[in-house]
Parts: structure tokens; C-alpha cells; sequence
């Protein structure tokens, strides 16, 4: 079947929505299926990708203050759909592009959402109060899955603001991670000692810098540990709209900021070399750059707020409150541990998450 994908968050220097759409297309396509990836550019662009996924770029503006994202016009992408006449649509975007499942069922296209956010919580950061941010999601969210055939969740976390509205037609797939490129073979003590500039414990954080990742807690756990004597260091991998109040807020700790790692291979050799992964963004659904440390057999700690509760374990990570005292005390609570044992627990949790599992679950969400 032909399989149209779309997604309009998606760029060079997106992460966790690109990794997962390239992976699930690659999934398809080595499955017998044909695929097309519809996504924002800056000029009209379309190349068969290595993968054997043909992916089209459509003219789309910047939009302001998120460091790069495009979004476009849903006009051109439903024009593409009626030349591209695809068997099923799956979308990756549950706002710019909401439409498209009312497009898909009026031209009996069976389709999917996967719900790659909790629009209850980005809600709640930044416009509304709880309860009534909770009430707007809920009625958005009503709509969205009477549109679409199938909604996908990739997480309880995920799933529960649709089961609160009890929706029928939700299904749970865990998304994967590359267990090939992450992992710690790759882990380069010559570089860790460089990076670490003489501490005695290398602490890492990856993904984008912007608001709602919470980065200052990271930074803050730093200025935690620094005070009660331990001789760390952050080094943090990405870029984003918050990088110059990320810096200053670091302004006499030890941080490090690499910026965006382009190299696939760079990040996991980095994420490998590192002794513990903060990830403090409390509205992950998923939280991909958490499991690549997993992968890497580097363990994690992880705000209780997310989904990443669902995915750490005791041994290879914990799970804390939304503060810096609490990332400071489990790090330290985490290198307590013989190193051999944490960084094989985190190995092992990882590798129950592999991509042709998430492949297949998506194929058979997708053929309903």
C-alpha cells in the first residue's frame, strides 16, 4: 500500500518527530510497502532518500520564536494528497495540520495521528490554568479522534487525555530507538576526559533548547551538586530559542554548551561517555533522547511528570519531582552504584524498545 506521511514540525535540527518518522518510513518500505513523507522547507524540494522513502518539501514559512520550525499552508499539502492519492494517510501533527483527517474520510483514506504531545500540558504552560486548559483539551481532542480512523499514543502518559474523553478508537505503539548507533561500544574515554575538563563525573544533556524541555533544571541540578562538593560537569548538546538565557543562567558553572550535534554518530559516542542523562521536561510523551542514553548504557534520571516514568526502571535511572534538589539527589544516588551494573541495566531496558517492534504495531494501527 502506499503510505503518505505528515508532519509539519520537522526540520534539519528537529530530533525525537524526525528520527521517528525516518524510522518508521525505512520500517515501511523494507515491509513492501511504498511511502511518502510530505514535510515544511524552505522552497519546493522532492528525493527518494536512502531509506527508499520519497519525501516532498513544500515552500513554508518560519515560524517565530521556535528557532527554525516551518509550517506549511494546508492548502498545499491537501493539493499534494490528490496527486499523491495515497492508501493511508498517517499525520504527525495534531495542530497546523488538525484537517487532514476530515480530507482522509472525505476520500476514504483510512487514517492514523500519532499524538506526539499532551495538548492538555502545553496548554497549561503556556495560556491557560489547569482546569481550563484540561476542558479546551478535551473538546480539541474530541474532535481530532472523531477525524481520524485511529489515534496512536506511544505512551500511557500520552493515552490518558483520551481515555479521560473515552475515546474508542486510541491505540498504544512505543516508538523504538536505533539500538545500532546507540550503544556503548562507541564510548570514548579520550573525549570524555577532554570534555569533563578534570571532573569526576561527566552528566549530559540532549535535545532541543526550548521552554518546554526545561533545560535551567539541568543547569540548576549542576549548581546543586557544585554546592554540596561534588566535581561535576554538564554538557549540554543542542540548540534552540532559550540557548542565551540558558547561558547566562550558567554563567560561572561547570557547563558546557556544544550546540547542535549534526552527527548521529557524535551524539551517541557522546551520550555513551557520559556518566548519568538528565532529561527534566516534564511533558515528554516518549522522550527519545532519554532512551538513546539508555541505549548508550548511560542511565537516566527523569522527571516523574512525564512519560519517561513509564520507561525508567530502578538500576538504569530514576524517576523525580519537578526540582533541581531531586535530579541532584538521584545523580548522586545513581553513581552509587557499581558502574558496570548501572550501565548494563540501562542497556538492557533500551533494547526492549526496537524499531521493528514499533513498526509493526504502527502497520497494523494503519491497516485498521
Amino acid at each position: 500500500m502506499h503510505i503518505v506521511q505528515l508532519a509539519n514540525f520537522y526540520g534539519p535540527r528537529s530530533g525525537g518527530l524526525r528520527t521517528a518518522l525516518n524510522h518508521l518510513g525505512a520500517g515501511y518500505v523494507a515491509s513492501g510497502h511504498r511511502v511518502t513523507l510530505v514535510v515544511p522547507g524552505s522552497r519546493q524540494a522532492e528525493e527518494t532518500l536512502p531509506s527508499g522513502v520519497h519525501r516532498y518539501c513544500l515552500p513554508a514559512p518560519r515560524i517565530p520564536g521556535t528557532g527554525g520550525y516551518r509550517a506549511v499552508d494546508p492548502h498545499r499539502v491537501r493539493a499534494l494528497l490528490h496527486e499523491l492519492r495515497p492508501d493511508r494517510l498517517e499525520v504527525s501533527d495534531r495542530l497546523t495540520l488538525r484537517g487532514m483527517g476530515v480530507w482522509a474520510k472525505r476520500h476514504n483514506v483510512p487514517s492514523v495521528v500519532i499524538s506526539h504531545e499532551r495538548l492538555d500540558r502545553l496548554l497549561e504552560q503556556f495560556l491557560l490554568p489547569g482546569p481550563l486548559a484540561r476542558r479546551a483539551a478535551d473538546a480539541a481532542n474530541r474532535r481530532m479522534a472523531a477525524s481520524y480512523d485511529t489515534v496512536v499514543c506511544t505512551t500511557y502518559f500520552a493515552r490518558d487525555e483520551f481515555d479521560r474523553i473515552a475515546a474508542p478508537n486510541v491505540r498504544r505503539v512505543p516508538l523504538g530507538v536505533d539500538l545500532s548507533t546507540f550503544t556503548p561500544t562507541v564510548r570514548d574515554d579520550g573525549w570524555r576526559h577532554d570534555l569533563a575538563g578534570g571532573a569526576d563525573t561527566l552528566l549530559v544533556h540532549c535535545g532541543r533548547l526550548s521552554p518546554e524541555k526545561h533545560v535551567e533544571r539541568s543547569v540548576d541540578t549542576v549548581a546543586e551538586l557544585t554546592e554540596s562538593g561534588a566535581r561535576v560537569r554538564l554538557v549540554i548538546a543542542g540548540d534552540g530559542p532559550r540557548r542565551r538565557v540558558l547561558e547566562r543562567r550558567a554563567r560561572g558553572l561547570p557547563v558546557t554548551f556544544l550546540g547542535f550535534l549534526a552527527d548521529r554518530a557524535e551524539v551517541a559516542r557522546l551520550l555513551a561517555s557520559a556518566d548519568v542523562s538528565l532529561a527534566p521536561g516534564p511533558h515528554e510523551t516518549f522522550g527519545l533522547a532519554a532512551l538513546e542514553a539508555l541505549a548508550s548504557g548511560t542511565p537516566v534520571v527523569v522527571s516523574a511528570s512525564s512519560a519517561l516514568r513509564e520507561i525508567v526502571r530502578p538500576g538504569c535511572g530514576a524517576a523525580v519531582l519537578d526540582h533541581a534538589p531531586a535530579f541532584a539527589t538521584a545523580v548522586t544516588g545513581l553513581l552509587a552504584a557499581p558502574e558496570p551494573a548501572r550501565r548494563a541495566a540501562a542497556r538492557a531496558r533500551a533494547e526492549e524498545f526496537a524499531w521493528p517492534n514499533a513498526v509493526r504495531g504502527m502497520l497494523q494501527a494503519l491497516r485498521g
